[in-house]
């Protein structure tokens, strides 16, 4: 059973809250629930009581560009469902809070800093018994001026990548070692999703995302036990820029947030272009292999 938040030695503690914490909450005015699924018919089927349901989909992303919303689409999310600057919103969802901390991280590019993840997700709420709904909550519509989505701090684009690569900057490739090896374009059991070239960034560290949780109630696992993986075992360094990536920004949106607010780093970036632009630019470097060994075009 995992131990209190407060006692895993977190950089910043206050970022997550327990199953019992929210539970307490779930009256409080000043709190918004939000549930974020990889699954977007999952929250139809039984959410937290007074949760809101935010599509990846449809409510995160632009639906022409490849890009997030604009800061009109984002105060017109937040409107509907009810938050103000003021509202603490506090993400939960499935695969071990793996889009949760998705939504987490594009709250922050609008700086929405009211935020925290409910640790375990569905998964631990779900094991634990807790209360679900299907009934849809309905709240007033909140007044919200957000500030310009600002993306430079926490994301990354493929000419801060290439950049980074000059510097010998700290990158961490959150996908599967199938994937890091190049040996498959795609996770096990999903799709292909276009990318030519399998392989990784060249430097790159293999540190696949889910790692980072215990699988048997998704909660993530101790400071000491994070720093072990990405620390001591990778050689990554707390004080250094890190850029992490995996597919199209979605799992490593996860390792973004262990790294940055449960370990402290101090400058970490998500590359949410990630392997789907990597794998398809013409004449980048491409390592394939185990360990970063060849290169070669992409």
């Amino acid at each position: 059973m995992a131990s209190s938040i407060d006692q895993r030695g977190y950089a910043h503690p206050d970022v997550l809250v327990s199953t019992d914490w929210v539970e307490q909450h779930l009256n409080d005015p000043k709190i918004r629930l939000i549930e974020s699924n990889e699954d977007t018919l999952l929250y139809a089927s039984g959410h937290v009581p007074g949760a809101v349901h935010v599509d990846w989909t449809s409510d995160l992303n632009d639906q022409i560009r490849r890009d997030y919303i604009t800061r009109e689409g984002f105060e017109a999310l937040m409107a509907r469902i009810g938050a103000t600057p003021q509202t603490t919103v506090v993400f939960y969802g499935d695969k071990n809070n793996w889009w949760a901390c998705y939504a987490f991280w594009v709250f922050q590019l609008f700086g929405h800093t009211n935020a925290k993840v409910m640790d375990g997700g569905r998964l631990k709420w779900e094991k634990e018994q807790r209360a679900l709904t299907r009934d849809v909550p309905s709240y007033q519509s909140a007044q919200y001026k957000a500030a310009a989505r600002k993306d430079a701090p926490i994301r990354a684009y493929r000419d801060d990548v290439f950049a980074h690569l000059k510097q010998e900057g700290q990158l961490v490739d959150v996908r599967s070692p199938e994937e890091y090896a190049g040996t498959r374009l795609h996770m096990p059991d999903y799709p292909n999703e276009g990318a030519l070239r399998g392989g990784h960034i060249p430097g790159a560290k293999s540190v696949p995302w889910a790692r980072a949780v215990n699988p048997e109630d998704g909660t993530f696992k101790t400071a000491a036990e994070l720093k072990k993986l990405y620390c001591e075992d990778q050689k990554l360094s707390p004080a250094e820029p890190t850029i992490a990536y995996c597919r199209i920004g979605e799992r490593s949106s996860h390792t973004w947030f262990a790294l940055k607010y449960l370990l402290g780093f101090s400058n970490v970036r998500n590359y949410d272009g990630s392997w789907t632009e990597w794998g398809n630019l013409v004449n980048v470097p491409i390592e394939k292999g185990a360990t970063p060994m060849s290169k070669a075009a992409g």
